[in-house]
């Protein structure tokens, strides 16, 4: 392979082509070409405090290549032993979408998605936050091990480079990151064809406070070769620390994209697609909008609006998939939550303490005191287009999936089954 060499002030770095951005089957490449030379520049790029300002350095003008090059980029390789023309759920398709919150339980996640009775029967995975060359995930790369161990083929499009270790309690884990890398990924059974990642705007500055990044979510969309026909996947995670608009915004982007890819393929769209119904773009506009709903009551939010966010807060989003033609309503467990927050999580409560003052707990445990502590809100969706679920088996919330340390992911498991 030839490299490029840049030069900067500081010393040299190693510039891998812009073209070598999809890992192939062949394994002494399966980690190679997401992989980078940017490591020795986090702690100077850490130091920005916008990415107006450091966009604007020299520094970042001699490194952009190279950030652009992997953030543009896709890991995709084959494991599956599927035989051709051979379905595991004959003309019926199930597909799981999970947000497994970085893989930071990954053993136990592959030993749920091996051995659970609805989810190993899975023939596509649509999962969100997966790591690779992390420090809190031990530099695994999560998503190739989920693949391999499970006998899948996979996508992964990264939507991050970290500049330090994570929020909360992941900010002292111990080592250093190796590739620092975030993403989202498809896996399936069955042959993905054009596979590719649809970068996405962000929702505020991602160089703005604890946790610095470089990047923005970046769908991963693939045809998956399915012996029933040919369906297109999509694995969205829409952002969490933006608006209800935002959010629209970027699910507008997502079915322009679809729509612009010129084909009668069926379409399934699936993930993490934070519809908390709060404007979270900065911290004052969510204390503002909790105050809000406490206002309004907070059993009838709980009940009608973190659980129903396509009824008022996030109805926009969800209007603008109908008028595109797209499902969601038969395609979900209508009314049934995916995440929910208890006010004894240590892990959870240190994590919003970077982000929101600490005396804003004392608020959230006096609105839940009556209803144990807990509150449940509707993050994870599906949507299609051409696709029909199976009323023998409707859609489901699979939840509980822990071992003996607890929750695997404090998001919920979703499973659709279908035909096309």
């Amino acid at each position: 392979m030839t490299h490029a060499e840049l030069k900067t002030d500081a010393q040299d770095v190693t510039v891998l082509p812009v073209l070598n951005t999809v890992i192939t089957d062949e394994k002494e490449q399966a980690h190679t070409a997401l992989d980078h030379n940017l490591r020795p520049y986090f702690a100077e790029l850490e130091q920005f405090d916008s990415t107006k300002a450091l966009e604007a350095s020299p520094l970042y003008a001699k490194l952009r290549p190279e950030v652009q090059r992997v953030l543009e980029g896709i890991a995709q390789e084959d494991f599956a032993h599927a035989a051709p023309g051979k379905s595991l759920n004959g003309s019926l398709i199930r597909a799981t979408a999970w947000n497994i919150e970085r893989g930071l339980r990954l053993d136990s996640i592959i030993r749920v998605f091996k051995e659970h009775p609805v989810l190993s029967r899975s023939d596509v995975l649509l999962l969100t936050e997966l790591d690779y060359g992390m420090a809190r995930t031990e530099n695994r790369f999560v998503a190739r091990e989920i693949a391999e161990a499970l006998g899948f083929n996979y996508v992964f499009a990264p939507c991050y480079i970290n500049l330090n270790k994570g929020s909360g309690l992941e900010a002292h884990t111990t080592g250093e990151n190796e590739q620092a890398l975030h993403g989202n990924a498809l896996f399936s059974r069955y042959p993905l064809r054009n596979a590719h990642s649809l970068l996405l705007p962000n929702g505020k500055d991602k160089m703005k406070g604890k946790e610095k990044r470089l990047g923005q979510q970046a769908a991963v969309i693939a045809d998956m070769d399915h012996p029933s026909g040919m369906v297109r996947i999509v694995s969205l995670h829409l952002d969490a620390h933006s608006t209800q608009r935002h959010r629209h915004l970027q699910m507008k982007l997502v079915l322009d994209h679809l729509e612009s890819l010129r084909s009668e393929l069926p379409v399934l769209i699936g993930g993490d697609w934070n519809t908390s119904t709060y404007n979270s773009r900065r911290a004052v506009y969510s204390i503002a909008g909790f105050f809000r709903r406490v206002m309004m009551g907070v059993g009838h939010v709980l009940e009608n609006h973190y659980l129903r966010p396509e009824r008022w807060f996030e109805r926009a989003l969800f209007r603008e998939i109908e008028k595109r033609g797209y499902d969601y309503r038969s395609l979900n467990r209508m009314g049934a939550g995916t995440l929910h927050y208890d006010v004894k999580d240590l892990a959870v409560n240190t994590n919003m303490a970077d982000w929101v003052p600490r005396w804003c707990f004392w608020f959230v445990n006096r609105a839940l005191e009556r209803y144990g502590g807990r509150g449940s809100r509707k993050l994870g969706w599906f949507a299609g287009l051409g696709i029909e679920p199976d009323t023998d088996n409707p859609p489901r919330v699979v939840g509980e999936l822990k071992d003996d340390a607890g929750k695997l992911s404090h998001h919920d498991a979703i499973v659709l089954d279908f035909k096309v």
